[in-house]
């Protein structure tokens, strides 16, 4: 994701570019899990269901839902504490309500209801018939209801939590200063504390203990989506802030970002066994008579928090050895994936519903289903985000289209005749 989402981009002299291209991994991540939904074997309460299925589907499912927001919001809080103390409070505010408000409130009346619209599509389908206007009557028309179930029922719930855990972070920081309580003495415990944890060989399993502790009061046993209601969920609203403290603290001491992110063997084996525990565990969780499903929930949680920390800190491992440099199509990916996913959603659906009944393999299906959604979201940045007063808000300034040029090009290049010999 963009980091402007969270801050004004750090100067290129100081920026640390894997960042970017992690957050963009989280985000596209998020695209092709919501891609899966219609391809697994067991039916998950989806706009439809794809007569290709696989069990497999579900077990990527699993582990990438783990660590993917969970990577975000750790970013999200590292770099808002960069803008924060480069732009100061005012403005910092101003920017969070530009680019985090505003988007989830305009957003929602638009995306809902084409998401909406997907869902009556696909109930259509089951039937043998798919009417794309009758669909999309029915998805506006649920704005009729309104205010009833305001502001719920979309992907743009991370928006939301953003918005609320920035203002805490915010007020409990000026709380803080305005009491003058033993501040500097707080904040050097607390330095030294991060600190110690980012020299810790069992970092992870050490923050596995509290964020088990959090998992347990969720409604499922991993972390739930909560997308149905503003009232705030507080297991998830918990796990969310403390990542994103972290990332706070970690824009205090930028140097710990390379300790936390440091690739190591015994890191690789403790996301294993997370991973392995979750996954073997998993099918327990609907099984309520089970004699052990009091013990096999704990060890979950447990499972599932080491595997999400293990994995956080992985993925950002694995892109700072990868982009650890300035890349032109890398950056162009960053700045598009805020945009990407907030219109992805309804573009998924869509297409799913649109090749359910065709007979073709879920792998070939799944990848046409995140090929043409990331293009689609790529093209729709370039033309009419990137230089417009769009790509002013999401991004915090307009820049210059990059595909149209390239296209420009290469049909420059294809219709230039080549010479001919003598």
């Amino acid at each position: 994701m963009n980091a402007s989402i969270v801050t004004t981009a750090p100067p290129e002299s100081s920026r640390l570019h894997y960042l970017d291209a992690t957050r963009a991994f989280a985000l596209l991540l998020g695209v092709v899990f919501h891609s899966c939904l219609s391809f697994t074997s067991s039916f998950v309460g989806w706009a439809v269901q794809d007569i290709s299925t696989s069990p497999l589907v579900g077990l990527f499912m699993t582990v990438s839902h783990t660590f993917r927001m969970e990577a975000f919001f750790l970013l999200a809080g590292l770099f808002s504490h960069l803008a924060y103390h480069r732009n100061g409070a005012g403005a910092f505010v101003r920017t969070r309500v530009l680019r985090i408000v505003v988007p989830f409130v305009v957003g929602w009346f638009i995306l809902r209801p084409l998401v909406v619209s997907g869902w009556i599509m696909g109930s259509a389908s089951l039937r043998g018939s798919v009417d794309i206007w009758a669909g999309l009557r029915g998805g506006f028309q649920t704005l009729s209801t309104l205010p009833d179930g305001i502001f719920v029922g979309s992907h743009l719930w991370f928006l939301y939590y953003m918005a609320m855990i920035t203002a805490l972070v915010v007020v409990m920081r000026g709380t803080l200063i305005a009491s003058g309580f033993r501040r500097s003495w707080m904040l050097a415990r607390a330095d030294a504390f991060i600190g110690w944890l980012a020299e810790s060989s069992i970092c992870p399993l050490m923050l596995a203990v509290p964020t088990a502790a959090a998992l347990w009061f969720m409604n499922n046993w991993g972390m739930d989506t909560p997308d149905q209601s503003l009232k705030p969920h507080l297991p998830v609203l918990l796990v969310y802030t403390s990542l994103f403290v972290l990332g706070w603290m970690l824009g205090r001491q930028r140097e710990l970002i390379e300790k936390f992110s440091c690739l190591t063997p015994w890191r690789g084996v403790m996301a294993g066994i997370g991973i392995a525990t979750v996954l073997l565990l998993g099918d327990i969780e609907r099984d309520f008579g089970h004699a052990y499903r009091t013990a096999a929930h704990i060890a979950y949680a447990l499972g599932y928090a080491l595997t999400m920390w293990s994995l956080v800190f992985l993925t950002l491992g694995v892109f700072r050895k990868l982009c650890g440099k300035p890349h032109r199509f890398t950056r162009f990916v960053a700045d598009s994936s805020y945009w990407m996913y907030l219109i992805h959603l309804p573009i998924v659906v869509w297409l799913q519903v649109a090749i359910a009944e065709v007979p073709l393999h879920w792998s070939l299906k799944l990848g046409l289903v995140s090929a043409i959604t990331i293009a689609i979201s790529l093209l729709t940045y370039d033309l009419f985000v990137r230089s417009t007063i769009i790509g002013r808000v999401l991004n915090g300034q307009r820049r210059e289209r990059v595909m149209l040029p390239w296209v420009l090009n290469a049909i420059s290049f294809i219709r230039t005749p080549a010479p001919q010999k003598l």
